[in-house]
């Protein structure tokens, strides 16, 4: 199925489309700005178009800016009913129903002037990190090993913050050193593109470090991240040791996987084996010196 559910706002599409307005509005972005900089496409009759639309429509009327244009391109796309028929189609009839009285109170909710326009929002970050960028941490689990992480980034957004903690595939019975980390893996994934090179290199500078590693080229580089929120992270440093620093190369800290972890127990499932029996959705084993500046 092409999205999650029947909302307006329900599925990566819209999710992505109403974000970056907001995200843009709670910035202190004006509202002409946000225009030119996500332009309003009218141009497409298909089903991920209303998605868009729909989407586009509900964050211009929930900040007090929804214009006639965007306003008759909603009419127009509803009563195209392409949203409908595939409900119908891909699931039955009965959420295809689902969907048209969705559509139809959307319709009708901003049809009508908004009388409480959304207040810009303010998102406090956090400003004292339990650890610092390029920090190696080890770690014992229960089988008497050690493991490793790599503090790559911190993530703040709308109000949360994350460590982002790059996958390295050393296990050993004792502590690991530095040197031994730089000479072993870390889990990554090359993700093909249709940019041109050109493109790509202006995207992410460090490809072609990449490109010669796997013989090919045209792809996008990035890492197997676990994630911990700094509320969890709280409980979770006194198991984490840092033991040095490791910088990998700024435009090769991309994602290409992401899992979250709350509590330690949780690296206990994750890591275990990690650089034995490695899952294969997350990636594959790359050097980490190939990724280090």
């Amino acid at each position: 199925m092409a999205t999650d559910g029947v909302k307006i706002i329900d599925g990566d599409l819209a999710h992505d489309t109403y974000n970056k307005i907001m995200d843009l509005y709670d910035g202190g972005t004006d509202i002409e700005t946000i225009k030119n900089e996500l332009p309003f496409e009218k141009d497409d009759d298909g089903f991920y178009h209303e998605i868009f639309v729909t989407a586009y429509a509900l964050a211009f009327w929930e900040i007090g800016a929804l214009t006639e244009e965007i306003l008759n391109e909603v009419k127009r796309v509803i009563a195209l009913g392409e949203g409908v028929k595939v409900w119908t189609e891909e699931c039955d009839a009965k959420e295809g129903k689902k969907r048209q009285q969705v559509l139809d109170r959307f319709l009708k909710k901003i049809s009508q002037p908004n009388l409480k326009i959304r207040k810009r929002k303010k998102y406090a970050l956090v400003r004292s990190f339990y650890f610092q960028p390029d920090d190696v941490l080890t770690f014992k689990l229960s089988d008497n090993n050690y493991y490793v992480v790599i503090r790559t980034r911190i993530t703040q957004y709308r109000g949360e913050c994350t460590y982002d903690l790059a996958t390295v595939t050393l296990q050993s019975d004792k502590k690991p050193t530095i040197e031994e980390i730089n000479n072993s893996h870390i889990i990554g994934r090359t993700v093909p593109t249709s940019f041109d090179e050109a493109t790509i290199i202006e995207m992410q500078p460090d490809a072609p470090i990449i490109w010669e590693y796997v013989g090919r080229k045209r792809s996008k580089f990035g890492i197997a991240y676990w994630v911990v929120e700094h509320k969890n992270m709280r409980t979770i440093k006194e198991n984490l040791e840092v033991i040095g620093k490791i910088k990998i190369r700024e435009s090769l800290k991309d994602y290409s996987s992401i899992g979250g972890l709350t509590t330690f127990a949780d690296f206990d499932v994750r890591y275990k084996d990690i650089g034995i029996s490695h899952s294969r959705h997350l990636g594959s084993k790359f050097p980490l010196s190939l990724l280090c500046e």
